[in-house]
């Protein structure tokens, strides 16, 4: 049976915590941890981009949490080729680095016995969430200058190898794999090696901007609502997620994703239209909405263009 697990990609946010949506006793991280997995089954960790995690704050993540929470995390930004600040990177590596601090470090910048570790420490940290089974996903989100090709569907490849058995959900900023011409080859790429596909819903008309394809290329659909922001290049947060979907938008997109869900085992949606407590909101409702219709497939949705049907998925 289909599962649909619905919830947002930030639950630390600073407008967040000014909103309000937090009951006045939740005033510590682990207070504020247990309830919100109390509204929701699955939480995304954007954190973990910007700085690895300990293991000690993984384990603080699975011991303030139910049974049968899950947690996709995202990568750090040095594995999937953004900029790095030599900060963020642990303390020692940094060390031998020498990287000046005020330089961002890239992919190409670092050592490979340094990225090696890296991978290997990045991994450790996450285990006592695989071993719990709480794990969903590993998320690459990977950059706008990340086109397709043979070198980057390697890189791919190469990021799920490291990761195994960990899962990992593919996300993508260059407009060349979902394109017209190359999403059928994109797509047939991830469901030949069990890798999930994250559509998106997102601003358009931006070189990051990728079409709102939903696709189920692996037994995990991932999908992530980033919302309509008419300040999407900001580099405020705030302003670049500043947006509330509408009832229409979300039943909308509850018969989209109840069609994709009929055809993986469990899929993930997680809101990061992140500004004060408007993920929370949309995510309490659209789970509501998905709840009332019952289970993936009993009732028939909106006509939707479809993939090929070895993607098992649907597409716009």
């Amino acid at each position: 049976m289909s599962r649909i697990l619905v919830g947002t990609a930030s639950w630390t946010h600073r407008s967040l915590l000014e909103s309000g949506w937090y009951p006045g006793d939740a005033s510590t991280p682990a207070k504020r941890l247990a309830y919100y997995a109390s509204r929701f089954p699955i939480a995304e960790v954007d954190a973990t981009y910007y700085h690895p995690p300990s293991q000690s704050t993984v384990e603080s993540w699975r011991d303030r949490t139910r049974p049968g929470f899950t947690f996709d995390v995202k990568a750090f930004s040095l594995l999937t080729g953004h900029p790095t600040r030599p900060a963020a990177l642990y303390r020692d590596l940094r060390e031998r680095l020498g990287a000046p601090p005020e330089h961002n470090l890239y992919l190409k910048d670092v050592p490979p016995e340094i990225v090696d570790e890296v991978w290997r420490r990045f991994l450790s940290a996450l285990e006592p969430l695989h071993e719990a089974g709480r794990l969903g996903a590993v998320l690459f989100q990977f950059p706008p200058w990340f086109p397709i090709g043979e070198n980057n569907r390697r890189h791919i490849l190469e990021c799920a190898r490291r990761c195994a058995p960990m899962r990992i959900s593919v996300e993508f900023r260059n407009h060349t794999w979902m394109d017209e011409e190359n999403r059928e080859d994109t797509l047939a790429f991830l469901a030949e090696h069990d890798l999930a596909y994250v559509g998106v819903d997102m601003p358009q008309g931006h070189p990051s901007s990728i079409p709102p394809v939903l696709a189920a290329t692996s037994g995990l659909a991932v999908v992530r609502l980033h919302g309509h922001s008419g300040r999407w290049t900001s580099k405020n947060i705030d302003e670049r997620f500043a947006y509330l979907y509408s009832e229409a938008e979300l039943e909308h997109w509850a018969v989209r994703i109840r069609e994709l869900a009929a055809q993986a085992e469990v899929t993930h949606v997680l809101f990061n239209n992140c500004c004060r407590d408007n993920a929370q909101r949309n995510a309490a409702r659209f789970g509501a909405l998905v709840e009332e219709a019952g289970e993936p497939g009993e009732q028939d949705g909106q006509d939707e263009a479809r993939t090929a049907d070895r993607f098992r998925g649907t597409a716009t």
